[in-house]
């Protein structure tokens, strides 16, 4: 899954970012398609100072249209994406932070005097 909202930013920033409140959230997606569902997420950052309604909005929105069509399960997903509407994402912070630390190579200079 890609991880939107840390371009440019170095773990080091991100790290600090967390510190201060900030953290990953996930927004569930449900979309069905005849009696066929889909489920799906996207990631976001959420700096410390930022809310997350606008991105909560538009998923819950998209649950909306696409994924009540899929009967029984489709409205409960509906639901579901109204209550993290409501919560403000699906805190996902700590195994985000653990991959990422763990995928990224800290650079490491050879110092040859």
């Amino acid at each position: 899954m890609k991880t939107n909202n840390i371009e440019g930013l170095t773990m080091f920033e991100i790290n600090v970012l967390v510190q201060q409140g900030g953290r990953f959230v996930i927004f569930p997606n449900t979309i069905s398609k005849l009696m066929k569902k889909f489920k799906g997420s996207n990631i976001y950052f959420v700096r410390p100072e930022e809310k997350t309604f606008k991105y909560a909005l538009k998923h819950f929105a998209k649950n909306l249209a696409l994924g009540w069509k899929s009967f029984p399960w489709g409205p409960v997903y509906v639901v579901k994406s109204f209550y993290y509407l409501i919560k403000g994402g699906k805190d996902y912070t700590q195994p985000i932070l653990t991959e990422l630390n763990k995928n990224n190579p800290v650079y490491q200079p050879e110092l040859n005097i």
